[in-house]
């Protein structure tokens, strides 16, 4: 059972290294020549792999985009897991999300987002892979947090709120420089000083119980 664990641990090591290395490839490919002038054929040949392998790891083209974001998740994921239950949620979203952010490439970052930027036909699936991951992550921890479905109200605007402020917090960074996590540590100050009581106390008088 040890051995066949150690396996799978290997096997999603080396699966995760080689989706980094290929996102990263694709990247600085579509940052050079624009999203849709690369194809798979052009990715392969930069990795010295075959078009067979790269669907391996990623069903689409497209699908480099969602690596980042995927990435956020899980990482998110972990850091909100290991936050004390009797801390604030807004404020444990917070630490979080720093602690997740200062852990990121900057670099690749960046580039992502240009790539985005420059590529108005991918914002749409962007934009979902995001709410169908980060934002459903974020969900689920004040949905558990304040004994309520991660579907109802306060823990689904609670999240579209905290989405917000890292968008536009992300989007002041690609712009104007400085630290991406200080920035969001310091943006949401707006949150915990507006919304965050409703984070501390639960659900509402209008929710269903």
């Amino acid at each position: 059972m040890a051995t066949q664990s150690l396996t799978t641990r290997l096997r999603n090591q080396r699966s995760e290294m080689m989706v980094a290395e290929l996102e990263t490839i694709a990247l600085r490919l579509f940052e050079q020549r624009g999203f849709d002038a690369v194809t798979v054929e052009d990715i392969v040949s930069e990795a010295q792999i075959s078009v067979r392998t790269f669907y391996r790891y990623l069903p689409t083209k497209e699908d480099v985009l969602q690596v980042q974001i995927a990435r956020r998740r899980d990482g998110l994921r972990a850091a909100l897991s290991t936050r004390p239950l009797d801390e604030a949620p807004m404020h444990s979203l917070r630490l979080a999300l720093t602690e997740q952010i200062a852990s990121e490439d900057p670099d690749l970052l960046r580039r992502w987002v240009a790539i985005i930027v420059a590529t108005p036909n991918v914002v749409r699936a962007v934009l979902g892979g995001i709410q169908q991951n980060t934002q459903r992550v974020m969900a689920e921890f004040f949905g558990s947090r304040l004994g309520l479905p991660a579907d109802a109200l306060v823990p689904t605007m609670l999240a579209a709120a905290a989405q917000g402020v890292i968008q536009a917090a992300q989007t002041q960074w690609y712009f104007k420089g400085g630290d991406l996590a200080q920035t969001i540590f310091e943006s949401f100050d707006i949150l915990e000083g507006q919304i965050g009581s409703v984070a501390k106390t639960g659900s509402s008088e209008n929710e269903p119980v």
